[in-house]
């Protein structure tokens, strides 16, 4: 995933959080709403309890790929903030991915 298809500011992703809609599974919570700009922008957090710096870069890195793999940016419609749960770790990478592209289906982002 390109930088300029990430949403860096913190005051985008509360905007986005506070504004947009929600669908949630077991792994990820997704906020998404119609994009403002002319590309989508797609924002990934999660909570420290999580694990350290490196662990969480880690998931942080593998979400992006993911989001790389599902989603083509060029057509997608949709600014979104995806938080990563405790559930993700439990699970191995291409469950985590189905259950992404599940979720994307459910929002109608794909």
């Amino acid at each position: 995933m390109k930088k300029i298809n990430r949403v860096k500011k913190s005051q985008e992703f509360q905007e986005l959080i506070h504004t947009g809609k929600k669908v949630t599974n077991h792994q990820y919570a997704l906020y998404y709403r119609p994009k403002k700009e002319e590309m989508n922008r797609i924002g990934i957090t999660l909570s420290k309890k999580i694990g350290n710096a490196v662990v969480r870069n880690k998931l942080k890195r593998q979400v992006r790929m993911m989001c790389q793999d599902l989603i083509d940016f060029e057509t997608c419609k949709y600014d979104a903030v995806i938080i990563v749960r405790f559930g993700y770790k439990e699970n191995d990478y291409l469950t985590n991915k189905n259950s992404l592209e599940k979720l994307f289906n459910k929002a109608t982002m794909l």
